[in-house]
């Protein structure tokens, strides 16, 4: 039986493995190869890593886990169950483990705006973290997309990065009085139905160079009227990429995380939770810091256990 399987192979599971691994615990981390950032070409807010590429951070952290004898199997796990002393796995390609403890980092999945060009244009001007990407849009012209007053709320928080902020409710029309306080703060309105996003046009008459054909620069309405913008940040939902959680027996929060404390504990003994999927500050940096603390709290489960003592809490 393994001391520890880990679920899901971004920051906060190979954060957690290197801490197992150096504590030369036999480690199992299954990674399905479906991160949530894939679209992204840079990740930011993470101290002497800002700006890197996420996937060469990804490589990195298996290199590093490979040197303490940590397996990575690229798979996806199917089944989990929790079992006398630990759990039991099964993944798609039929592979079987047990475990003495399980982490869950199988974090969550943005969804996308229902418009023609979404996918197209994820990561190449729209964005879902403002904190991750408006920096780069400083000063310029961005649209926030959200349905009624949560447009609102992602267009105020948008105005730190640039005073030239358009809402859009896609066909959605607001109360009076959201419109009033929409104005008062300096933000404008669109409330027409979106028929697609384009990208951004030549520079002008004479220029040379085509801007890429995959970076966006305008959203077109139904009626045809084309709003030129630099960036669309969007706030329609997420929702969590396993449900290995509630199979397991784990608790949600009220936004729909998964339930853990202060060492990143489900509440199921043995089990604990890291990165996106708990709903909580959603940072690349973040992630690898709660999968380093989960990792120290089951090596410390682990201690204990071949101690025979029971946990303090």
């Amino acid at each position: 039986m393994l001391d520890a399987i880990i679920i899901g192979g971004g920051p906060a599971g190979l954060s957690a493995a290197l801490v197992l691994g150096r504590c030369r615990r036999r480690v199992l981390l299954i990674d399905a190869g479906r991160p949530r950032n894939y679209a992204a070409r840079r990740f930011h807010n993470f101290l002497s890593r800002d700006g890197e590429d996420p996937a060469q951070l990804l490589r990195l952290g298996r290199a590093e886990i490979a040197r303490y004898g940590v397996e990575l199997r690229p798979d996806t796990v199917t089944r989990a169950s929790c079992t006398r002393g630990g759990f039991e796995i099964t993944t798609a390609a039929g592979h079987r483990a047990s475990c003495r403890t399980l982490l869950l980092a199988t974090g969550v999945v943005d969804e996308l705006p229902a418009i023609d060009g979404a996918a197209r244009f994820y990561g190449s001007g729209l964005h879902h973290c403002p904190y991750c990407d408006a920096w780069e849009y400083s000063g310029r012209s961005i649209a926030a997309y959200g349905r009624m007053h949560k447009g609102i709320g992602l267009g105020m928080s948008l105005l730190t990065w640039s005073p030239n902020v358009t809402v859009l409710t896609d066909g959605q029309k607001l109360r009076a009085q959201s419109r009033r306080d929409a104005r008062e703060l300096g933000l404008t309105l669109r409330e027409e139905k979106i028929a697609r996003l384009e990208p951004r046009l030549p520079a002008g008459p004479g220029a040379t160079d085509a801007p890429p054909a995959d970076i966006l620069g305008a959203v077109v309405f139904q009626t045809g009227e084309r709003l030129e913008i630099d960036a669309l940040f969007f706030n329609t939902g997420q929702y969590q990429r396993s449900a290995l959680a509630s199979t397991l027996g784990c608790s949600l929060t009220k936004d729909g995380g998964i339930a853990r404390d202060k060492r990143q504990r489900t509440g199921v003994p043995g089990l604990y939770l890291a990165g996106d999927a708990s709903h909580d500050v959603q940072l690349v940096i973040v992630a690898a810091a709660e999968g380093a603390k989960a990792g120290m709290a089951m090596n410390g489960e682990l201690q204990r256990r071949d101690r025979g003592e029971e946990d303090p809490e």
